[in-house]
This record gives structure tokens, sequence and C-alpha cells, in this order.
């Protein structure tokens, strides 16, 4: 525990005097640590807390007979003992009844106060030492910067009139503590002696801000090294997201103890690698005598609340509670990692178990973890009634359950709880613009955009990228243009959240070249921005250049995934491209260790169809390795209405769908269709008398159009307003004009 002091202006050190000022501000250290004392020692402790200085006298006395330094000896390691189990005031008064005393017990007694952060008496009581020596001084010093007193420390270091390399250490360790991590460099760097614990220093210092550059470099001049300096470096590349180099380091090290191993587990879990934390978990078991500490096992924890396994997550609690680990949790961290697991899996009668029993030590992470449990689960209620009762409520404990409403569509609710919000921020606005787009409330989110911005509140990455996909999705060219607009006004250079958001809009808006002109300006591409571009091509029948982005994904070392090869194939079927498209598709197994789903079925009955392959493709239909299901049947028949001799195969595909789903709309209409392609009128009118009598009705088509911010759809069949004939006569009276004009 840190303890801030107040420090007078008159306040001043020297060489050979320092006058400290008594503060009555005091911490008292708790009595957790107890070390081992005889009976002798107990009774002495005793006498002394009760104030019978007398009889502690007799005590010493009484005590096996030493010689006048094993005397001294002797009770500066009780005193130690006493200052380090809490019992300071105990040791003080030990300290008074001493028949003698040496540097080393006024060092004791002052490590005491120190320690037990009662830094004014260590003031007082260095003020008044008869004698002081390096350790002295490093104690006090330690004592300043450990109290956040940084200033102060730095001041004695400079007036003391002795320095070793520990009072050297202490000082840059503190400084890096303080975050000043720029002073501590400098002092490193002057230096004459240093040892592999001032390198240790800096090197964490610079893991901790993931400044590995610096840290690595300071790694590399070293000719000692131990296991604290391999388990900083690890951790630090596990921080910054440097997860291969932190791995690399890890395979290097010449030994590890459970520390490194807790690391590099943490590492993995924490960069959400969640299978290779669990692997290095069982190395561990496998291969290392030490067992895993609690640490370790939040990392588990969480990695496998990350994994979504929920056997695995039960199997290691119960290994937990069999070992007792659960009743070594001091801080409540192991709790509320497993709090967060159950909450995670959607089990929540567990989590709400553990939420209860550890209620005594409420912590807004688990709260928020409950709140979002009970979100997944569709329990808003519950959610809602959790987040009235809890004492403490931040941010993510708001944003959480504004968006449960809106995930339910509750967008009244969610707006309500948004006004009466107390401290609203970039990620609790951007989770409204988010709702009200996911609602198909575009206007409404453009809406609150703006006063997101008239309130000062800086956008998020986030933010645009909500707004462009929206844009793209419903096909809003103009609005997707303002907001790259204000995307190039707000940030010099764009990541990669927001060039595949401007990939994915202008292709969706039919503006492929502007699309591609964003992906060719990206100087990091990830997956999402590669298959963006394939599928913005693949959609404009550009197969020829999907196929290029394609070919240069691969060089580029990114491992394509399913949707990579979605939209490879759906571009060969656009194309005709028969022969490629088979070996993309059998190279997905084959090579790249990607399973064909549904969909990549579906898009090679579709590119056998376009290819005029009707009877290809439905022997392909026969050999899939599972029952074809309504989408399957329905992709067949609807090829069928490219040849003229498909008749039959659209009659056993349409038999098939209409097995499975007897009043489907579009199997009915596509074979009507068919039928009349092919000249059997009687089939179609019997067809169509059919679907009357079973009241199957085909889904209009519609359209849309954006006017003034809002939606304007038209379905099919709809009826005119009122007011149309006059916009109508309007329209056809000034075409009129135009062309007597003309004439």
């Amino acid at each position: 525990m840190r303890a801030f002091f107040y420090r007078p202006a008159n306040f001043s050190l020297s060489k050979t005097a320092i006058r400290f000022r008594f503060y009555n501000t005091q911490i008292t250290f708790p009595r957790t640590q107890h070390a081992k004392l005889t009976c002798d020692d107990s009774k002495l402790l005793h006498c002394l807390s009760q104030h019978l200085f007398k009889d502690a006298r007799q005590l010493l006395e009484k005590m096996p007979a030493r010689d006048s330094h094993g005397r001294v000896v002797h009770c500066t390691s009780l005193l130690t003992k006493y200052s380090k189990s809490g019992w300071v005031d105990e040791a003080r008064m030990l300290f008074e009844i001493m028949p003698e005393r040496n540097i080393v017990t006024y060092n004791a007694m002052l490590s005491g106060y120190v320690q037990s952060g009662r830094l004014s008496e260590a003031c007082q009581f260095f003020e008044e030492m008869p004698e002081r020596n390096v350790i002295s001084w490093t104690s006090m010093l330690c004592g300043f910067a450990n109290a956040g007193r940084i200033d102060e420390a730095r001041r004695l270091f400079d007036e003391m009139p002795e320095r070793n390399v520990v009072s050297w250490n202490s000082m840059i360790a503190g400084l890096i503590k303080n975050g000043d991590l720029e002073g501590a460099r400098e002092l490193f760097d002057q230096m004459l002696l240093k040892n592999v614990v001032s390198c240790n220093a800096m090197i964490a210092g610079y893991a901790e801000h993931c400044r590995m550059d610096e840290a690595s470099a300071i790694f590399n001049e070293m000719l000692d090294r131990n296991v604290i300096t391999w388990t900083s470096m690890i951790s630090g590349y596990c921080r910054s997201g440097n997860v291969d180099e932190g791995y690399s380091l890890f395979r290097k090290m010449p030994e590890r103890n459970v520390v490194s191993w807790t690391a590099m587990i943490g590492g993995f879990a924490w960069n959400g690698f969640y299978k290779e934390a669990l692997l290095l978990f069982l190395e561990l078991k496998g291969n290392y005598k030490s067992k895993p500490n609690g640490e370790t096992f939040i990392s588990l924890v969480y990695a496998c609340a990350g994994i979504r396994l929920p056997r695995l997550g039960k199997q290691l609690h119960a290994q937990l509670i069999v070992n007792n680990w659960d009743h070594v949790d001091y801080d409540g961290r192991l709790s509320k990692s497993l709090i967060h697991m159950y909450s995670a899996f959607g089990i929540m009668n567990n989590a709400y178990f553990l939420f209860i029993k550890h209620s005594n030590i409420p912590t807004v992470q688990s709260c928020n973890s409950m709140i979002n449990g009970y979100i997944q689960i569709g329990e808003l209620e519950q959610a809602q009634s959790l987040f009235d009762r809890v004492p403490i409520r931040d941010k993510i404990s708001w944003t959480s359950i504004i968006t449960g409403y809106f995930n339910v569509g509750e967008v009244s609710k969610a707006c309500y709880l948004f006004q009466i919000m107390p401290d609203r921020d970039a990620i609790s606005w951007t989770a409204m613009i988010s709702g009200h787009i996911q609602n198909e409330l575009f206007a409404e989110a453009t809406s609150f955009f703006s006063k997101m911005r008239s309130e000062g509140i800086s956008s998020l990455n986030s933010t645009y990228s909500v707004l462009l996909g929206a844009a793209g999705a419903m096909s809003y060219l103009d609005s997707g243009r303002q907001f790259h607009s204000l995307v190039t006004k707000t940030y010099s250079e764009f990541d990669s959240f927001i060039n595949n958001s401007l990939i994915s809009m202008y292709a969706k808006c039919g503006e492929i070249d502007d699309a591609y002109r964003a992906f060719s300006n990206m100087n990091l591409r990830d997956l999402i921005s590669w298959n963006s571009m394939i599928m913005g091509f693949s959609d404009h029948g550009h197969a020829k250049e999907a196929l290029k982005i394609f070919g240069a994904m691969v060089r580029s070392g990114t491992h394509p995934n399913s949707i990579t090869f979605l939209g490879i194939l759906s571009a060969c079927s656009h194309a005709g491209l028969v022969h490629r498209g088979w070996e993309f598709f059998n190279a997905m197994s084959e090579v790249y260790g990607v399973q064909p789903a549904l969909e990549h079925y579906i898009c090679m009955i579709n590119l056998l169809g376009r290819a005029g392959k009707v009877n290809e493709a439905q022997e392909f239909v026969w050999s899939l390795p599972f029952k074809p299901d309504h989408a399957v049947w329905g992709a067949l028949l609807g090829i069928c209405g490219f040849g003229e001799t498909n008749a039959e195969v659209a009659k056993y595909a349409a038999k098939q769908l209409l097995e499975l789903d007897p009043l489907n709309a579009p199997a009915h209409v596509v074979l009507c269709n068919i039928y009349a392609a092919n000249g059997q009128h009687i089939e179609e009118k019997a067809l169509r008398r059919e679907m009357g009598l079973k009241g199957v009705r085909k889904v209009p088509g519609c359209s849309w159009i954006l006017v003034q911010g809002r939606v304007n759809v038209f379905l099919s069949g709809d009826k005119l307003q009122p007011d149309v004939d006059e916009m109508l006569s309007l329209l056809f009276g000034t075409v009129g004009i135009i062309k007597r004009v003309n004439v």
C-alpha cells in the first residue's frame, strides 16, 4: 500500500544532518504474516504488548547465556521477526530495553518502520540514529520511493555520502515504479558497475510500457542473464502483442521456473491463443516438477472461457476445488475469473453461486461479467435486476445493459438509459449508433453521430467502421463518401478496421474502383482486407481480378479461410470457369486444410448450372457427404432455368424440396417458370392452381430510396397514394413541355 505525505516547502537534506518532520499520518501494517516464534519469544512478545517491561527484561536475562555480541545478534534477530510479523510497536519496545545495540539493530528497526509503511516514524528514527551506513540511507530511499515520494527519494539519493549497487538499483526501481522511465535510464547509464538486478529493473520497466526495442537492446548486451531476465522479456513481448517472439524466447530459455511457464501461458491466453495456452499447461504438468500457482490457474480459466469449452472449464474448476486452490484466493482474482468463465459459457447458475459466495468483495468486473452473461442467454430482466442492485457500476455496466436492450429491439428503453447515464464516453456513443443501425434506424444513428461530435466526443475507429458498414449494407453511397471524408479529416492514417470498412462499403455501393483504391493504399493487410477485395471483385463479375488478388494473398503468407474460397468459387461461377472452380474446391481441403461448408457446395452447384452442366450438378448433389437440405435442393432447382432440357431435373429437385418444405414459395415459382419456358403450360396452370389452394404466395420484390435521411421502401404491387396522380401529371406535364421545346 502506498502512502502519500505532505512535504513542507522548507524541507531540506544535507550531507551532515537531515531534519525530518514527524507526521501524524501513519499506515498500520496488517498482521497477516507470522514468523515462527519459540515459547520464550512468544512470552517476551506478550510482555512487550502488555507494557510489562520489567518482566520482559527478566526474560531477556533468563535466555541461554550468550556473550555481548551473541546477545545483540539474538535480540536483533528477534526484533526483525516481530517487525516482519506486523508487531512493529513491540519491536520498538524490545529495541528500547535492549542492553546493547549496534548499527545492524538500528537498521533492523528502521527497516521495520519502512516496510510497515510507517514512514513518518522512520524519518524521525533515521534522524535520531547515532550512526548511519549505506544500508540506512538505502532503506529510507526505498521508503520514500514506495510511498510515491519520488522527489524526496531522489534528493536523498543525491545527498548519500556513500552508494553501493543496491542504492543505485533501488533508486532506478523507484523511478520506474513511479513512472519516470527516462530518469531511470539516465541513472542506469551513469552506473559504473551494473549487475543483473540493474538490467532486470530496466528491462521490466521497458517491458511494462511495451518498449521492447529498448528492452531487447539491454537484453542483448547482458553477459549474465537469469530466469527473471528471460521472463521479463517474454512478458514484455506478450504484453505488446508479439506472442511469436515471446514464445521463441521461451523455447530458448536455459532454465525455466513456474513464473516463466505462467508468463507464457498468460501471454497466450491474454492474446487470444487459448488453445496454445492450454496445450502449454499440459506440457508444464508433464515435464516440470513445480506445481502451477494461482496466476497460472487464472490464465487457464480465461483460456477455457475464450475457447468456449464448458466441460473443460468445469474440469479445471473441479481441480481447483480438489487441490484447495479456491481457498487460496486472497485478492479475489481467481473467483473473478471463474465468474467471467461461467458467464461466458452462459452457465449463470454457477456464475451466480460464485458471485454470491464472494459478495463480501464484489468487483465491478464480476458484476459486468454477470450482466453480460444474462444478456447473452436472453435473460434481460435478470441483467436489469442485477444492474439495479449492484453497489458499483461503471461505463461498461451501462453500455452492456444499453446494448442488451438494442439486441431485443427495445430502442426506447436503450435511449432512456443512455440519457440518464452519468458519464458517457466514445464507446457508449458508438454503442448507441451501432444499436440504431442494428435496428435499421440509419437516420437516427446518423443523428446520434452528429450529437456525439457536437459534444466534443472524439469518434473511435469502430464508430466510423460501423457507419461505413451501414452505408455499404444500405447502398448509401453519398453517406459513405461523407463518412470517408470525415475519417480523412480525423486521422492521418487509417487502421485496418477503417480500411476494411471502406473496401466493403465501396464494393457494396457499386464503386469497385474506389474499393480497390482503398485496398491498394493499405500498408498492412489482414485476412479481412483480402477477403473483402476478393468478394468485391467477385460480386461485380471481375473473376480475373479476384483470382489475381487470391494469388497475391497466398504469396503474402496470409492463409485463406472459408470466406476466401466462397468469394473465389463465386467468381468462377460468374465467369463460367468450371475447371478452375473444381481446382479451388479440391484445394480447399487438400492444400489449405479448409473443410467445405454448405455455402461452398451451393456455390459449386451454381457454377455447374451456369455452365449448363445441370446433370453434373445433380450428380454432385447425390455425392454430397451429408443429406441435402432445402437449401441444396433449392439451388439445384434454381439452375434448371438456364437450360431448355432440364425439366426432369427440375421436377426431381422441386419434389425433394417440397417434401421438406411444402409451402416453399420460391420452389413453386421457379418450377412454374421452368414449365413456362419449356412450353409446358398445362403443368404450369396446374401448379399455379395448387399454389392458390395451398395459400402459397410469392414474397414481393422491393426497392428503396433514401430521402432526407429516411428510407422509403416500395413493394411490388403497392397501391399508389392519393397524391401520386398529381405527381405523375406534374412529371408528364414537364416531359411534354420538354418535348415541345425540343421540337
